[in-house]
């Protein structure tokens, strides 16, 4: 009966999943119910690996969640997050399941409490300082009277109408080379920065202006961009930046040589007016004669005042051949002391040197090394003298305390065999046994036919 309920399923336990089947039933729950989601909170752990994608937490007070952004939805952004900063993100909640972690893959994320462009707008700014791309020493000065501008901008804006209308009443003949530009949009960048390369490589101008007309943040977010002031730092050409309104400040101001606050004061910047500056070079023409005829009567009586003052050279001769003859008998008067004072003091050096020779210590110091050589050799070969004697007199002692000497008297040392030992006396000896006699001329070896008491 029980057999047959197991066979029949009735009494089956709980499901056992594997880690893959719970995982993706985790991540079908949380999919299906946070498909759209906005978060706030705190960015940190922030990474942007060379794949483009950003790895970052979000967190608060109490908890934090994994997000990462991928590189299609982060290309779009105009700031680029940073630990610590506050953030307002939307995106979906998905599993890593190789992880078994939950994240938020985010499709939006703005800073709170500014904008995006506004911050985007202070990290280029501070990364460019940071560079020296604004520094003032690098910058290029702008030529008195350029022959030919390059303007860069749309060429159906009130920019180039109203800098054209000042160039025009200004200096009616000068060159202007219109290279056109979108000023607005995310292609525009690009397009101005190659402006600016195909004028420096092609078009021979003298200074190259950069403007627009006035607008919000993200209307002259072109001239906003990284590389942008890169280029007009690489610009061999001086670089004018006209864009906006006076009010209106853009990195393209702070890298270009100079900044002007309109397009019409650029214009006015560049150019100065051809009727004032003809007055000028009448006015300077004025001066210059003027001040050359006052310098030519201002010579003329230099010179005539000279001509009063000039006398008869000879004279002027023959006192200096006298002051010549003075100085020649002062000069070898003086060279007779000085040789004859350099001549004592040679002799009184002679005679120090030849007192402190170096000959004569050198033979006091070989007299000296001759009597210590010999002293040497008489206390050497008086200690081995002494060092004979004594070894004379310990061979002597030696030979009378050996061994050898009393048996020479008559005396003998007798050994058992084989071990050798010393026999004192008869004790453990047996008939039979075998010895050996050392004599003071040769050795006996003998067997014991007697053990006597």
């Amino acid at each position: 009966m029980e057999v047959a309920s197991i066979l029949s399923g009735e009494n089956q336990g709980p499901k056992v999943y594997t880690v893959s089947e719970l995982t993706a039933s985790i991540q079908d729950l949380l999919e299906e119910h946070f498909d759209f989601v906005w978060v706030e909170g705190e960015v940190s752990n922030f990474r942007s690996p060379a794949s483009g994608h950003y790895y970052m937490v979000i967190k608060d007070e109490k908890a934090q969640i994994r997000a990462v952004m991928f590189r299609i939805q982060a290309r779009y952004l105009k700031f680029l997050p940073e630990d610590g900063m506050k953030v307002i993100a939307q995106g979906r909640i998905s599993v890593y399941a190789p992880r078994g972690e939950y994240q938020i893959i985010l499709d939006y994320l703005e800073p709170m409490g500014v904008g995006a462009l506004a911050l985007a707008f202070e990290q280029v700014k501070k990364k460019l300082a940071g560079m020296g791309v604004f520094d003032k020493d690098i910058k290029k000065p702008l030529p008195f009277l350029p022959k030919r501008v390059a303007v860069i901008t749309s060429p159906t804006g009130a920019a180039i109408r109203d800098f054209l209308k000042i160039i025009r009443r200004r200096f009616a003949n000068m060159e202007i080379l219109i290279v056109p530009v979108r000023v607005q949009g995310d292609q525009a960048c690009e397009e101005i920065v190659n402006a600016l390369d195909l004028v420096n490589r092609k078009l021979k101008a003298d200074v190259i202006v950069l403007t627009r007309g006035g607008g919000s943040l993200e209307d002259l977010w072109a001239f906003n961009q990284e590389d942008l002031a890169l280029a007009i730092r690489k610009s061999g050409i001086p670089v004018v930046s006209a864009v906006g309104h006076e009010i209106d400040l853009t990195i393209s101001d702070l890298a270009a040589d100079f900044r002007a606050p309109t397009p019409s004061a650029a214009a006015e910047l560049l150019v100065v007016e051809k009727e004032t500056l003809i007055n000028r070079l009448n006015q300077a023409k004025t001066r210059l004669i003027a001040g050359m005829q006052l310098k030519v009567r201002s010579l003329g009586d230099e010179l005539n005042h000279l001509r009063n003052r000039i006398q008869d050279p000879r004279k002027g001769l023959a006192n200096l051949w006298i002051r010549l003859d003075e100085i020649h008998s002062r000069l070898i008067r003086i060279m007779d002391l000085t040789i004859k004072d350099k001549n004592k003091g040679l002799g009184a050096e002679i005679r120090a040197l030849r007192l402190f020779s170096p000959v004569n210590r050198i033979t006091a110091i070989r007299q000296n090394l001759y009597f210590q050589k010999a002293s040497l050799v008489k206390a050497i070969e008086r200690q081995l003298g002494e060092m004979q004697a004594n070894r004379s007199l310990l061979e002597k002692r030696i030979n009378d305390l050996s061994p050898l000497s009393v048996l020479k008297r008559g005396y003998s040392i007798t050994m058992k065999l084989p071990e050798k030992r010393v026999l004192k006396d008869v004790s453990g000896m047996e008939q039979g046994d075998q010895v050996q006699v050392l004599l003071g001329e040769g050795e006996l070896e003998c067997r014991v036919e007697k053990v006597g008491g």
